[in-house]
């Protein structure tokens, strides 16, 4: 079985308007765990809730609309027997649940809901057949934690209380049976190793997540088999492996040079590891977040339930056809169509005597209009252009007159070109007046002399109005260029709450990375003033 999880930063945006589908086959996984979908409840959309060859199950923030999310994929041959939405069961109301919830005595109901209440966890519970073809559970957990704003020191608090949270969840269900995989954004660096930029390695490892997850994670040779239960299964494959990030700055380009943190993890369960675990990858190859996927490769297979578990989108009511949609309100319907179904419900045959009857033609349509007629050429347009269509015959009798005895040779495009365009502004001037015109041989030009007219006019006309716009508007001054580079550099606003904020100064144009990297950006820093904008 393969496991991805990815941070799509937006599912609306990833999946593009034909949804999803093309995403998860080009993922190819048997499950795939999306977090910070910022999708809301009331406007989650058919073409992204219901896949063809999949079920779904989401969780969407009741706070803040379009803020955070997850959502978990699973194809139709690894659908689950359970599944529930949070981590405290408080939202759960429905039949064929996860449980198992652990101990939350430490935990106050408001609390519990406020942690919940932010869309970031997933539950699905799978049967599945080991490779020593013995049947067991396991228990997937997408989940995506919240990060410790600097700015905002609840938040920090905030994060740990959840993380205390998923652990008592994740160690209760493994004690109740089966096997355990938590995929998400977990928002920690966990080593130094995981950072680009980890400055001081103590101050760095006393950092208040890296210690809960140091207490959460079992690594080899370090801690004895009865402390920890859940295993980094991309450090316990490749646990030296530099420069591997799954996550960089958009704003600053980092991605470029490879300048990011890795925040993104497959944790699964110290028995199943090193058991079944058959790789873990990461893919940063796949674009379209500030995220790249993970992946994870067992050998365990999935056997499928046959009936999706109540929390799957399709069995929502606007999806399984028991709630009308507002666009029903906006769509024409035939009448026809209702008068049968009408009578099929009352028992008896429809009547062709409507739907037989023919509309005579000429006259309105009644009832329901059509929105595209506003955007259709009216009536009065295509009477003036029946109209002129009329006045062109006029036109070629005095060209008639005009022509020498024999036949002129054939006119090229541009001339028909120019013809055209004088027949369109002629056609409806007296045929006297053309012929009186027609008499005098100096005013008249030919095709050819008419083309190097205009040709000769149009790009003066042209560079007459830019002179003028550029003497109007002159454009902001060129930026400065930074001293190492010698590039323009790029304007910035500082975005921080403090005595600077709102200050707009230059950077060099580069992408960050290390100072060791040529490709990265130099220490270039100019604040913009009125003499340097």
């Amino acid at each position: 079985m393969r496991l991805v999880s990815w941070n799509v930063n937006g599912l609306r945006a990833a999946a593009g308007p034909t949804g999803p589908r093309r995403l998860l086959e080009a993922l190819g996984a048997d499950v795939v765990c999306l977090q910070e979908t910022k999708l809301a409840r009331d406007l989650l959309e058919e073409p992204l809730a219901i896949v063809e060859g999949y079920s779904s199950y989401f969780s969407f923030s009741r706070t803040r609309s379009g803020y955070s999310g997850v959502a978990t994929f699973c194809k139709t041959s690894a659908t689950p027997d359970a599944a529930e939405e949070g981590l405290s069961g408080l939202f759960t109301k429905h039949s064929r649940a996860v449980s198992c919830y652990g101990d939350t005595g430490d935990f106050t109901p408001e609390e519990l809901q406020a942690l919940d209440s932010e869309g970031r966890a997933v539950i699905t519970r799978h049967r599945i057949c080991t490779s020593e073809q013995q049947e067991t559970t396991l228990t997937i957990i997408n989940v995506y934690c919240p990060r410790a704003d600097p700015d905002k020191p609840e938040r920090g608090d905030f994060k740990l209380r959840f993380c205390r949270l998923l652990q008592a969840r994740a160690e209760a269900l493994l004690r109740a049976g089966g096997h355990v995989v938590i995929l998400g954004d977990i928002n920690i660096a966990h080593k130094a190793i995981d950072h680009c930029d980890p400055g001081d390695v103590e101050s760095f490892l006393e950092n208040p997540g890296r210690r809960w997850l140091d207490s959460f994670l079992w690594e080899p040779g370090k801690d004895s088999q009865d402390e920890k239960y859940f295993v980094d299964t991309f450090r316990f494959l490749h646990p030296s492996q530099g420069d591997a990030y799954t996550c960089w700055c958009n704003l600053t380009g980092a991605r470029q040079t490879n300048y990011g943190t890795r925040i993104d993890y497959i944790l699964a369960d110290r028995a199943l590891a090193l058991s079944e675990l058959k790789d873990a990858q990461l893919m940063p190859e796949v674009l379209g977040s500030d995220h790249c996927p993970v992946q994870a490769l067992l050998r365990a297979s999935f056997l499928p339930a046959r009936i999706c578990p109540p929390l799957c989108t399709r069995f929502l009511p606007e999806f399984a056809g028991t709630q009308q949609k507002l666009s029903r309100f906006l769509v024409k319907v035939e009448q026809t169509s209702l008068l049968e179904k009408g009578q099929k419900q009352n028992g008896t045959e429809p009547s062709l005597g409507l739907a037989s009857r023919k509309r005579q033609p000429g006259l309105p349509k009644k009832g329901q209009g059509d929105l595209l007629r506003f955007f259709r050429a009216s009536s009065k347009s295509t009477a003036g252009a029946t109209d002129l269509g009329r006045c062109r015959p006029r036109l070629s009798i005095t060209q008639e007159v005009e022509k020498e005895p024999g036949k002129d040779p054939p006119l090229d495009a541009a001339e028909k070109t120019a013809e055209g365009l004088a027949v369109e502004k002629a056609a409806c001037v007296p045929q006297g007046f053309i012929l009186s015109l027609s008499k005098e041989p100096d005013v008249t030009m030919t095709g050819e002399e008419a083309k190097n007219c205009r040709n000769s006019s149009a790009p003066s006309r042209l560079n007459q109005s830019a002179a003028l716009w550029k003497s109007l508007l002159p454009g902001p001054a060129p930026p400065p260029q930074c001293k190492v580079h010698g590039e323009p550099c790029v304007l910035r606003t500082v975005k921080k709450q403090g005595p600077n904020c709102g200050r707009r100064f230059y950077v060099c144009a580069r992408p960050l990375g290390k100072p060791s990297d040529p490709r990265a950006r130099c220490n270039f820093f100019l604040w913009a003033t009125r003499g340097n904008p």
